[in-house]
């Protein structure tokens, strides 16, 4: 006949050997969501920088060369408001501010890219271009996108 014999170690044999505490940081998940948000960075950072919604017209010109300063934008929207870069000015505030900006960057001689969409109204548009050639700018482009036909 068999019996069964409790050892008198404490029973079990397993009570004297526990395994200290781990105190280090488990980083996978921080890095799994670093990554993601990362991913989702990326792909939605180039629709930030659009600037104000037009609908360019498209012709077949040339593109000009960048300079490393970030070019002052203009654009005439839809309605006939006027932007200088994302902000919206009114048309007889127009130049003070342009120059003040200008003043500040490169004088009368800086580079002004003039976006209008082109079912904005002509009349606008060239008020817009007549104000900045009689306040002395020079350097004034008029932005289109590449023709596609």
């Amino acid at each position: 006949m068999a019996m069964n014999v409790a050892s008198s170690s404490g029973g079990g044999g397993r009570r004297g050997r526990r395994k200290p505490v781990v105190a280090e940081i488990n980083v996978t998940p921080m890095v799994d969501v670093m990554l993601v948000l990362l991913i989702i960075f990326m792909v939605s950072a180039p629709m930030l920088t659009v600037g104000v919604p037009l609908d360019l017209p498209q012709t077949q010109a040339k593109s000009l060369e960048n300079n490393d300063q970030k070019p002052i934008q203009m654009s005439v929207d839809i309605k006939g408001k006027v932007f200088i870069n994302d902000a919206e000015v009114a048309i007889n505030e127009l130049v003070p501010k342009l120059k003040a900006i200008t003043d500040a960057r490169g004088g009368l001689e800086e580079r002004i890219y003039l976006r209008a969409d082109k079912k904005a109204d002509y009349g606008t548009v060239a008020k817009v271009m007549g104000l900045l050639s009689g306040a002395g700018f020079k350097k004034l482009a008029l932005v289109t996108e590449a023709d596609q036909g």
